[in-house]
């Protein structure tokens, strides 16, 4: 059988042969092996030195060290080796090089923090827009640096479906929209984006609704005095005037609904309408709502049922809870037909507190859904026309529950009713002390 051996062991047999037929023609072949054994060991010795300060500084010359056998072998590979890395290191670097000036050219700052908030990376927009400084903020806790228990809170959540909103912490008339999003190893990527501009002019559209609203309320006001005046006396009046007359008094309460829901709107959003987290009881609220909903139902008839499973009290602001709740409770009135039936219950779990108000009415196409709390949103606008809806009533409701930590579910098909569903966290049940 033949044996395809490596060169450089053919090699180390033969030195061994020589050296042991030397050791044999002077009678000590014995000590022509061990001569040579310890030839081989003084030059592996050295062929190791030489590795050894070429692996310590590998920079100081481009070839590898000389030498046969199995030394040459091993030190032209590991050159190829080292010589592909630096190749490879070369284009990494390049790479990173090219995503750094991506990202510093971005007019977003761009933040990579570990786990637990310690700043690794940030780019220049970072720094004009958050005041972080390369020199010294490196490695700090970003908490640190942003200084604002919402942010805190917000990167502890681990829920950043939606971005957060704050004042940047070096230029307070800036304002900032924060999105952070997991990768790695639990690690943070941080984008802050400039929304000044949007925020202005989400601002100028809450003022200039308002202010026109306080505006025309006076002027209308004055307007349906004369009107109520006249429809009162509508008897003294030619008959062709009667019902241009009494069409004009129904608009004319028509908008001074639309304009108190604006006010309300308005002061909600604008913060103008202090939060009082007192002690609401929603049983009784509740029935008031659903007493005051039974006379609004009339001639209707609507079946009402009422299931309160707990008499815990709910924190937050009675007068914001109560245009919230009767809300949603009169809309089933005013879309549900004669005869049918609206469902109001309250009921607690380890979730936290939920207001149901269910109805038997035409239902709402789920393609609608997302977007039945934008202002002024008409599903079906006929139905608005018949009923005089403003259009404002659910976003109300959701600018009510956002200010006491709470959102709205609404589940409905057509045909088959609606139901509109108020979550409240635990933290907001309170026990009754009576």
């Amino acid at each position: 059988m033949q044996h395809n051996w490596p060169r450089y062991l053919r090699l180390i047999v033969l030195f061994l042969i020589a050296t042991t037929t030397v050791g044999f023609i002077f009678g000590q072949a014995l000590l022509g092996l061990l001569a040579g054994l310890l030839g081989y060991l003084w030059w592996t010795l050295a062929q190791a030195r030489k590795l050894h300060r070429w692996l310590a500084n590998p920079s100081a010359s481009d070839e590898a060290p000389q030498s046969i056998g199995l030394w040459g072998d091993l030190f032209d590979s590991l050159h190829r080796l080292h010589n592909n890395h630096l190749r490879t290191q070369d284009r990494l670097r390049a790479q990173i090089n090219r995503v750094q000036e991506s990202t510093n050219a971005m007019r977003d700052g761009v933040i990579m923090t570990d786990s637990r908030g310690a700043l690794e990376w940030w780019n220049g927009s970072a720094e004009h827009l958050l005041g972080f400084r390369r020199q010294s903020d490196r490695g700090q806790y970003i908490h640190n640096l942003i200084r604002t228990p919402a942010f805190k809170a917000y990167f502890d959540s681990r829920d950043y479906r939606d971005p957060l909103e704050l004042t940047s912490p070096a230029k307070p008339h800036i304002h900032l929209q924060i999105q952070i999003s997991l990768f790695g190893d639990d690690d943070r990527l941080i984008v802050a984006k400039d929304v000044t501009r949007l925020h202005q002019l989400e601002q100028m559209r809450r003022d200039f609704v308002g202010n026109v609203s306080h505006e025309m309320r006076t002027p209308l006001t004055v307007i349906s005095g004369y009107l109520e005046t006249m429809v009162d006396n509508a008897d003294d009046l030619p008959p062709k005037w009667r019902r241009a007359i009494i069409t004009m008094a129904q608009q004319s309460s028509r908008m001074e609904a639309l304009i108190t829901d604006l006010i309300l709107l308005s002061k909600i959003e604008t913060g103008e309408q202090t939060i009082n987290d007192a002690l609401t009881d929603v049983n009784d609220l509740i029935g008031q709502i659903c007493h005051d909903a039974q006379v609004l139902s009339g001639d209707k008839h609507h079946e009402f049922e009422i299931a309160i499973n707990d008499q815990r009290l709910l924190r937050g602001d009675e007068s914001q809870l109560r245009s919230a709740f009767s809300n949603l409770i009169f809309n089933a009135v005013k879309y549900t037909p004669a005869g049918g039936r609206i469902t109001v219950s309250w009921s607690t779990d380890r979730d936290g507190a939920h207001l149901s108000v269910r109805d038997t009415g035409i239902g709402i196409d789920p393609v609608h859904i997302p977007r039945l709390t934008e202002r002024f949103y008409r599903a079906d606008p006929s139905r608005h026309q018949e009923t005089g809806g403003t259009g404002l009533g659910l976003a109300i409701v959701k600018h009510v529950l956002l200010n006491h930590d709470g959102k709205l579910e609404i589940r409905s098909h057509i045909g088959e009713g609606s139901e509109f569903i108020c979550h409240f966290p635990r933290e907001r049940l309170a026990e009754n002390p009576l």
